[in-house]
């Protein structure tokens, strides 16, 4: 339409009159709003905080958009320190644990708390609690204090910059990197409850499916979390008789009408026992956090619980993506099959296994508990007819190129007499959530320089690459 079939079509007077009249309308709209009578469309309908958002959805988010709510034990502080400081990174994260109370000063060695303050999160004493009933002959009043972490976090009244609120306990091991690259997936801006459930079926048929478990971590985006810290104290008195903290929360965001987003890299590790079969098989996601590691062996042999996984995240250190995620190769030569676990531990079994069974976990735990998770139920008592394990041993990078290097720690039996080592050539991983994960492939080599080594070289599948043991002959 040119200007000349404008102008008659929409005469000057008839422009001006529709003017007028939308300006009533847009008046009368904001009149509306403000008696309250019309809902805030894009917070009512999509749960978004405004604040900043053209920057905040710009950048992605990072470490300093976290905050963390750790929950503590002014009796069990001294010891459980030192978990946290292997994760902790002063000066950059923010957050606090909180305690009841002080923790005792080590009488031997006065100035050790000093020593350490610089390498942990702040010190927060929880509020009181007393105004809050509960069942005192169901529920411990730290069930009360341990809830209101979240709302204590929430005051703490960070800046702006704040996008998600994590909470966890003193004995939870958290992978930064991972962590922060798991929330990148989510828009920030909106309402978004985010974990696991655990792993012990009997714990979540007795609690929900859709709970998060607060030892495993969960995280909360900024704008729930202020609306969960309004009205958390009047939801506990609600829920007064739920014996458990993740259950009130669960019950207090269940009324806010939020479910649970399920991340499986959140482990709450409700299992007893040698947890091998649970690491050397786990999803194709990050690595985010573990929890209950004193409930369990210790996940590296003659190590103990502290130096294990200090040394399962000194391979996380060089590359934190790929830590625990599950290869496998079929070699010719042996006709055998090779599952690495990257900075964890390789399998090698002495037979062509289908990849859908080697990537199901191997049941090593205690037996007794039913897990949640896809398992192979028969583990060989007989030690001979298990895979051979090499464990991981250290780890250097040159760019983004990486080499592992795993030993074995028992011969056994008689196979692999000759073999050593294994070592891993990789690339850093950066796994993008924009498609669906994908295993890795790898290739198998001899190595020319030692007879005792075998080389192992993962890399990107191939568009119509299949991973696939060496087809049977008739």
């Amino acid at each position: 339409m040119n200007l000349k079939e404008n102008s008659t079509s929409h005469p000057p007077s008839r422009f001006i009159h529709c003017l007028i009249v939308s300006s009533f309308i847009i008046s009368g709209i904001y009149f509306l709003l403000s008696l309250g009578l019309i809902p805030d469309a894009v917070h009512h309908c999509h749960y978004r905080y405004s604040a900043n958002s053209v920057q905040n959805l710009a950048s992605p988010t990072s470490l300093e958009h976290i905050v963390f709510g750790i929950a503590g034990s002014g009796k069990t502080w001294s010891r459980r320190k030192e978990y946290v400081s292997l994760w902790w990174r002063p000066g950059i994260m923010k957050g606090c644990v909180f305690l009841e109370q002080m923790p005792p000063k080590n009488a031997t060695s006065p100035s050790e708390n000093e020593d350490h303050v610089s390498d942990l999160p702040p010190i927060c004493i929880s509020a009181d609690t007393s105004g809050i009933p509960y069942d005192k002959k169901r529920v411990s009043s730290s069930t009360v204090r341990v809830v209101r972490v979240v709302s204590e976090t929430v005051a703490l009244n960070y800046d702006n910059n704040v996008r998600w609120f994590v909470f966890g306990d003193d004995d939870t091991f958290f992978f930064p990197d991972n962590l922060v690259k798991t929330l990148q997936k989510y828009d920030h801006g909106l309402w978004y409850y985010i974990g696991a459930s655990s792993e012990f079926f009997q714990a979540n048929k007795g609690n929900s499916f859709e709970m998060a478990f607060g030892g495993g971590g969960f995280a909360l985006s900024y704008p729930l979390a202020k609306v969960l810290a309004k009205v958390l104290d009047s939801c506990q008195k609600r829920f007064h008789w739920f014996p458990t903290s993740d259950k009130r929360l669960y019950a207090c965001l269940t009324e806010l009408g939020i479910s649970l987003t399920h991340e499986p890299g959140f482990h709450q590790v409700d299992v007893k026992g040698d947890i091998f079969g649970l690491l050397s098989a786990h999803a194709i996601r990050p690595l985010v956090t573990l929890h209950h590691m004193d409930a369990v062996d210790p996940i590296f042999p003659n190590m103990t619980t502290l130096e294990a996984v200090q040394h399962l995240m000194s391979a996380a250190k060089v590359d934190s993506e790929r830590i625990l995620q599950q290869t496998v190769c079929y070699d010719k030569s042996f006709s055998s099959t090779i599952s690495v676990s990257w900075g964890y531990a390789i399998q090698w079994v002495g037979s062509n296994v289908f990849l859908s069974d080697i990537v199901r976990a191997p049941a090593t735990w205690d037996q007794r508990r039913t897990v949640n998770f896809d398992v192979q139920q028969f583990y060989h008592p007989d030690p001979c007819s298990r895979p051979t394990v090499f464990f991981f041993d250290s780890v250097s990078s040159n760019g983004d190129k990486t080499t592992s290097i795993y030993k074995i720690m028992y011969r056994n039996c008689t196979r692999l007499n000759k073999i050593d080592e294994i070592r891993v050539f990789s690339k850093k991983l950066d796994l993008s959530f924009k498609q669906a994960p994908r295993r890795q492939c790898c290739d198998v080599f001899r190595s020319s320089a030692d007879a005792t080594v075998i080389d192992v070289g993962l890399k990107e599948c191939g568009a119509e690459e299949t991973i696939q043991m060496q087809p049977v002959r008739f």
